[in-house]
């Protein structure tokens, strides 16, 4: 009695139907397009059957139908009269068996149906899809990403590493969802980050890796200033006020340089905001840190002594030729002027580019001791720079002077001069002997 095939029995068979359905749902759920996962499972069949099959070369290759719902492996051989290669030719009789017509030089194709292919190209889908999916989604987390550099996005602290204190936010864009890294270093001072907060963050960098995109955020980069005071104030967002520079300590305080092409337009009361509501909005969200606006201008004097503000500014001296600058403030407002610390003077330089020198007003003749100590230094300096190069002359000379004595095999300058008196004294003598000579010719004649 003959054995009746279960009804649930495994096929050798792939479903082409099934395979083809759920390359569709992928793309439809993940958005990898059907043609590159159609490329890279196909591949990886060939693949798979290259090296369980020795001697396969690039003649296997898979045609995967959609309107048919199949797909098959298939194997390329040239028809000739005897058979050398098993794996890339076949015999004119063996040819003619399934195709009649068939000649010898004429390539045809065999359908190959190797064992437990179902399961194989199964499991090779699987892999390359899950390895597509990975590499597709990588992909589309960075192109999207990358081009939100330098740019605020609202974040979710899904994470606080227990050691390092490093956050994970997970930012979003587009409908991407990413893990972005804020450390430490990136965290305002003073500010008790916890999970489940939502968080303003400045998307600083976005890195190709090994294992995917990493993405950096920061809520101390002075970015984020720029970006909070675009999102509350219309004017520098259109463009009729601009941000020209900013400096910034995190959680205490930071200056910002404002300007406007427009003479209608106060930069500084647009960024202030009717009763201070715009530049309030910004220091809430930066937890109470304090923010200084003050007025670009091309002038540096007139630049820098803003800069020092909330002091006021005698006078402001740009040394020419240098990022330098010299500032008197009153004798009262110097403290104000260098601030806690430093701080305000600080942040001035970072804000203007300039190193500024600060005195008061009691202690300016100080300069004019300094300059005249500095004039004292470079004229010694010019001094020894002189006392140096005739040094380095007279050793030149001396040791010219020793080259051309040994030129004459002499030691000394002293042998040199006996060696020319000796020579002038023979000379002398020689002309004496001459002119004698001379005077006695004409006596002998006679």
């Amino acid at each position: 009695m003959a054995k009746k095939t279960p009804k649930n029995a495994k096929s050798n068979e792939l479903d082409g139907k099934e395979f083809f359905a759920a390359i569709d749902l992928i793309e439809k759920e993940k958005g990898i397009p059907k043609s590159y996962m159609l490329e890279k499972i196909t591949q990886a069949l060939v693949s798979a059957y290259k090296r369980d099959h020795e001697g396969i070369t690039d003649n296997v290759f898979i045609d995967a139908n959609e309107e048919a719902g199949t797909v098959r492996m298939y194997v390329k051989k040239e028809i000739v009269e005897d058979v050398g290669n098993v794996h890339t030719e076949i015999s004119l009789e063996e040819a003619q068996k399934t195709l009649p017509s068939a000649q010898v030089g004429d390539v045809v194709r065999i359908e190959i149906k190797p064992r437990n292919f179902g399961r194989i190209a199964a499991q090779t889908a699987r892999q390359v899809i899950i390895q597509g999916m990975r590499e597709a989604e990588h992909s589309i987390i960075y192109d999207t990403f990358t081009s939100k550099e330098h740019e605020m996005l609202m974040g979710v602290v899904t994470r606080i590493d227990p050691q390092s204190g490093k956050a994970t936010v997970r930012i979003s864009s587009n409908g991407e969802t990413a893990d972005a890294t804020m450390t430490v270093g990136e965290q305002i001072r003073g500010e008790n980050v916890r999970e489940g907060d939502r968080v303003k963050v400045y998307l600083v960098e976005v890195r190709r890796t090994n294992r995917g995109p990493q993405l950096l955020v920061s809520r101390t980069h002075p970015g984020l200033v720029k970006r909070l005071f675009e999102l509350e104030v219309p004017e520098i967002y259109d463009g009729t006020v601009e941000i020209r520079s900013i400096a910034r300590e995190a959680g205490s305080r930071s200056k910002i340089a404002v300007w406007s092409a427009d003479e209608n337009v106060d930069p500084i009361g647009a960024c202030v905001g009717p009763k201070g509501t715009r530049v309030n909005n910004v220091v809430a969200e930066l937890r109470s840190e304090k923010i200084d606006i003050i007025k670009y201008s091309d002038d540096p004097a007139e630049f820098v002594a803003a800069s020092l503000s909330p002091a006021d500014v005698i006078s402001v001296q740009p040394i020419e030729g240098t990022k330098n600058c010299r500032v008197l403030v009153p004798d009262d407002q110097l403290s104000l002027a260098i601030g806690k610390e430093g701080q305000n003077a600080r942040l001035a330089a970072k804000l203007t580019g300039y190193k500024i020198d600060i005195k008061a007003e009691s202690a300016a003749h100080e300069w004019d001791e300094e300059d005249a100590t500095a004039a004292e230094e470079m004229a010694a300096a010019a001094l020894q720079r002189a006392a140096e190069e005739m040094a380095q002359a007279q050793a030149a000379a001396s040791s010219l002077e020793n080259s051309i004595l040994a030129a004459f095999g002499m030691s000394s300058y002293e042998e040199a001069m006996r060696v020319l008196a000796e020579d002038e004294a023979e000379e002398a003598a020689a002309a004496a002997a001459a002119a004698e000579a001379e005077a006695a010719e004409p006596a002998e004649q006679e």
